[in-house]
């Protein structure tokens, strides 16, 4: 595994668990952030390089910083 890849699955993890701990649904979380569904899926599985537009309309709907968003560690 890249780095790269490993970068994006530890960021999809990082989305999903705060997407959780507001009890949000992935259909939610897509719709909120006018994406389609299996768009958002990608991204928190980590099969996907979010923009970092992308990444400012995850954390604006899930009420946290970007720098919060992405507080992972690889």
């Amino acid at each position: 595994m890249t780095e790269k890849q490993s970068l994006q699955i530890a960021l999809g993890k990082r989305i999903k668990q705060l997407r959780l701990n507001k009890n949000i649904s992935q259909q939610d979380m897509a719709a909120f952030c006018n994406f389609e569904t299996p768009n958002y899926c990608r991204i928190e599985s980590g099969r996907t390089n979010p923009t970092i537009y992308t990444l400012y309309l995850i954390a604006k709907n899930l009420q946290v910083s970007l720098t919060e968003l992405i507080e992972v560690e690889l």
